[in-house]
Protein backbone atom coordinates (compact mmCIF):
# COMPACT_ATOMS: atom_id res chain seq x y z
CA UNK A 1 0.00 0.00 0.00
CA UNK A 2 1.03 3.48 -0.98
CA UNK A 3 -0.12 7.33 0.59
CA UNK A 4 -0.60 9.75 -2.64
CA UNK A 5 -0.76 13.44 -1.90
CA UNK A 6 -2.83 14.92 -4.77
CA UNK A 7 -3.45 18.47 -6.04
CA UNK A 8 -6.94 18.71 -7.06
CA UNK A 9 -7.82 21.92 -9.13
CA UNK A 10 -11.37 22.43 -9.26
CA UNK A 11 -13.57 24.62 -10.86
CA UNK A 12 -13.57 27.42 -7.82
CA UNK A 13 -10.60 26.21 -6.16
CA UNK A 14 -7.23 23.85 -6.02
CA UNK A 15 -7.47 21.32 -2.88
CA UNK A 16 -4.80 18.87 -1.08
CA UNK A 17 -5.81 15.15 -0.88
CA UNK A 18 -4.33 11.86 0.59
CA UNK A 19 -5.24 8.84 -0.26
CA UNK A 20 -4.01 5.36 0.49
CA UNK A 21 -4.02 3.02 -2.19
CA UNK A 22 -1.90 -0.11 -4.62
CA UNK A 23 -1.86 2.13 -7.65
CA UNK A 24 -2.07 5.04 -9.17
CA UNK A 25 -5.06 3.71 -11.11
CA UNK A 26 -7.16 2.83 -8.13
CA UNK A 27 -6.13 6.18 -6.27
CA UNK A 28 -7.71 8.52 -9.35
CA UNK A 29 -11.17 6.69 -8.67
CA UNK A 30 -10.93 6.87 -5.14
CA UNK A 31 -9.55 10.69 -5.57
CA UNK A 32 -12.63 11.23 -7.77
CA UNK A 33 -15.27 9.08 -5.49
CA UNK A 34 -13.92 10.55 -2.11
CA UNK A 35 -14.55 14.35 -3.74
CA UNK A 36 -17.87 13.47 -4.94
CA UNK A 37 -18.64 12.66 -1.46
CA UNK A 38 -17.32 15.19 0.47
CA UNK A 39 -19.04 18.20 -1.75
CA UNK A 40 -23.40 18.33 -1.94
CA UNK A 41 -22.83 18.92 -5.15
CA UNK A 42 -20.05 16.94 -7.19
CA UNK A 43 -17.37 19.61 -8.53
CA UNK A 44 -16.13 20.46 -11.47
CA UNK A 45 -12.53 18.41 -11.37
CA UNK A 46 -10.13 20.26 -13.99
CA UNK A 47 -7.28 17.98 -12.98
CA UNK A 48 -5.90 15.88 -10.55
CA UNK A 49 -2.29 16.13 -9.98
CA UNK A 50 -0.16 13.04 -8.31
CA UNK A 51 2.52 15.46 -6.60
CA UNK A 52 4.00 12.53 -3.80
CA UNK A 53 3.49 8.85 -3.01
CA UNK A 54 5.23 7.19 -0.17
CA UNK A 55 5.08 3.79 0.67
CA UNK A 56 3.00 3.47 3.64
CA UNK A 57 4.35 2.01 6.69
CA UNK A 58 3.82 3.59 10.50
CA UNK A 59 5.06 6.60 11.14
CA UNK A 60 4.38 8.05 7.45
CA UNK A 61 2.86 11.47 6.79
CA UNK A 62 2.59 14.78 4.80
CA UNK A 63 3.03 17.98 5.81
CA UNK A 64 -0.14 20.17 4.06
CA UNK A 65 0.70 24.16 3.75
Amino acid sequence: MFLYKLEVSLADKDVALIVMGDNDEEVMREAEMHLSKYYVVPPEIREIALIEKKRANKGTAYVIE
